[in-house]
């Protein structure tokens, strides 16, 4: 017997969990709705970027019957709250975790997209699309109203010929982006000199900072020489580009 979905099976964890935190929101229930359609058109050319808990990978396949999807999350509690939900979904082997580059959408026809807060990520993720997806493809990219600004738009039509946005649903929003640029360059990871410290720091669009050294990086660097010489191993917490490791 085939096991029935429903968004209230899926779970946040090893993320925290709580009786006011959700797995899944209006934005992710919105993004499955508007891209039904073209999931089902091209069901075995879907890619999802951005998924928190694996609303969007196990929505798109439950419910809009996608194979093979190829899925992108950057933080590791994403991964496994996807691997976990797709174990309590039964809905393990629908998708493969890959890196954000040209094989995630190599010949990709529907994208769906959590929009990032930060337009740098939301950047790198439309040049890859737009520079090797397949022509057709059509992004479905959605977030809280709240978090939304008119800069994204600009972000996207930079990559794609039409960028439109679906009506606002429980403060929630879509933007459709479709006719991918020709001669579109991925401009990702960048690279930035700091002679003053010797390092040249390399950043892709979601790491903290990008290729900046932040104040309190800066701070903790003047500690280096109290460290221990001997020591073979660092651990660097909350420094996005690992400029602390390598300092």
């Amino acid at each position: 017997m085939v096991p029935v979905f429903s968004y209230d099976q899926l779970r946040r964890w090893p993320d925290v969990e709580a009786e006011n935190l959700y797995a899944v929101n209006a934005t992710d229930r919105l993004i499955i709705d508007e891209a039904a359609g073209a999931v089902r058109t091209a069901p075995h050319a879907v890619v999802v970027i951005g998924d928190r808990y694996g609303a969007l990978t196990l929505g798109a396949a439950a419910l809009n019957g996608a194979t093979g999807i190829r899925v992108h999350q950057d933080p590791l509690s994403g991964e496994l709250a996807l691997a976990n939900n797709a174990a309590l979904t039964g809905l393990v082997g629908s998708y493969a975790h890959q890196p954000l580059d040209a094989d995630l959408v190599r010949g990709g026809r529907v994208v769906l997209v959590q929009l990032p807060k930060s337009l740098a990520e939301l950047q790198e993720i439309a040049e890859t699309v737009a520079a090797h997806a397949d022509p057709a493809v059509v992004v479905y990219a959605g977030g809280r109203v709240k978090h939304m600004t008119p800069a994204m738009n600009d972000v996207l039509r930079r990559c794609f010929t039409e960028v439109s946005a679906t009506l606002a649903r429980q403060k929630s929003r879509v933007l459709v982006a479709r006719g991918a640029r020709p001669g579109i360059e991925p401009t990702f990871p960048r690279r930035q000199r700091h002679d003053d410290l010797a390092i040249e720091v390399c950043a892709h669009g979601a790491a903290f900072g990008g290729t900046k050294i932040a104040l309190g990086t800066r701070f903790l660097l003047g500690f280096l020489d109290q460290m221990n010489p001997g020591a073979d191993a660092a651990v660097d917490l909350g420094c996005g580009t690992g400029v602390l490791a390598v300092g």
